[in-house]
């Protein structure tokens, strides 16, 4: 295991198990919401972000945290290891409420606590019934790719454990 994605819907604890992984493993760590986003909100050119993101697929080893669906071909494809943290919807919301107001290394800006963006939270309900069939669909693609799907976190909390374990 040497590069690995960690994808899931919104809210799931991708950033948080890819800093554990990280911390577990020594692989350089590599949020896509630092890459893809400036601090003041505005999102990266698409072709910045791509010449980003080529760059980390470039190297030997690595983690990369985060979704986007534009770039997760091709970060599946540079892989080895495709973490899936595939959760319940109230999962994710519970997590996305749980962070608002709270400085997160892994974003460029603290998410207000006073502030719901309803677009958002609409993409997360819809996650399961939209987006998961598309990264299903993209994994079943990935032959000879070590493929984790995690139901809960506490399924994710135990593979940590276990790698913990093993070194």
């Amino acid at each position: 295991m040497k590069k690995v994605i960690v994808i899931g819907c919104p809210g799931s604890g991708k950033s948080v198990f890819s800093r554990a992984l990280h911390e577990l493993t020594g692989l350089p760590l590599f949020p896509l919401d630092l890459i893809c986003w400036s601090p003041d909100r505005t999102f990266l050119p698409k072709d910045e972000k791509i010449k980003k993101i080529s760059e980390i697929l470039s190297k030997d080893e690595w983690i990369i945290d985060g979704n986007y669906g534009s770039t997760m071909k091709m970060r599946m494809e540079k892989c080895d290891t495709i973490i899936f943290l595939d959760y319940p919807t109230e999962v994710c919301l519970d997590g996305i409420i749980s962070r608002r107001g709270t400085k997160r290394p892994d974003l460029p800006w603290v998410e207000p606590s006073d502030e719901i963006d309803e677009e958002f939270i609409e993409f997360v309900k819809n996650y399961n019934t939209i987006n998961r069939p598309v990264v299903l669909e993209l994994m079943k693609k990935q032959d000879g790719k070590r493929q984790l799907v995690f139901k809960s976190r506490e399924e994710a909390d135990d593979f940590l454990q276990s790698f913990k374990n093993d070194k």
